[in-house]
């Protein structure tokens, strides 16, 4: 069974539920297609197999749920781990150190904005709490992204209606281009500013 079709049947079959498990297991970390899901589900709602405004809330409590648990392990523990550890994937005590800075200075808004990017939405919650942004402050703006993003897919998805599967094969097919298409990004934007640096001094 290819991938778009184990995911159409663990919708299909297990409806608001199987919707939650795959949003929400990505939300705490875990590379699953929550977008793909929230697709799904609109679109069976679209056929009246499902009700939207269900799908909606639950796509938006899985996001919000598993965000948050990520947060609370970041918080707990998050920071000794990567102080420890991080250093066997090239993140650095100093890097981790710059990070916690970018956090400190725009943290709320890459939060909301985490839930449109490929990897930073598997890890956003995680990187906030080891990174010690308050809990409220995490709580809001996270929800604020989760109810965007959810927003967004729910739409689409009921809108493609009986196309639904196909738009699926497409996002899962384009995916890794735009994820590769945004790490090419940043790396540009950090080259861009480090140049930028080194011309001031």
């Amino acid at each position: 069974m290819s991938a778009v079709g184990f995911l159409t049947s663990l919708v299909a079959r297990y409806g608001y539920l199987g919707l939650a498990l795959l949003v929400g297991v990505e939300s705490f970390g875990v590379p699953a297609p929550g977008e793909t899901a929230i697709i799904l589900g609109a679109g069976y709602a679209a056929r009246g197999q499902l009700a939207v405004v269900g799908v909606a809330v639950t796509a938006f409590v899985a996001a919000v749920s598993g965000d948050s648990i990520a947060y609370l392990i970041g918080r707990t523990g998050g920071r000794r781990v990567v102080l420890r550890y991080g250093r066997f994937v090239g993140l650095t005590r100093e890097r981790f150190t710059r990070l916690e800075a970018v956090m400190n200075r725009h943290g709320p808004k890459i939060v909301a904005a985490a839930r449109f990017v490929e990897g930073l939405r598997q890890f956003n919650g995680f990187i906030a709490g080891a990174t010690g942004m308050p809990w409220r402050r995490f709580v809001l703006y996270n929800a604020a992204g989760a109810a965007a993003w959810v927003a967004v897919w729910v739409t689409v998805g009921y809108l493609a209606g009986n196309h639904v599967q196909a738009i699926v094969a497409d996002v899962h097919r384009f995916q890794w281009y735009v994820l590769a298409a945004a790490v090419v990004g940043v790396l540009a934007t950090v080259a861009w500013r480090l140049t930028r640096r080194r011309r001031r001094s």
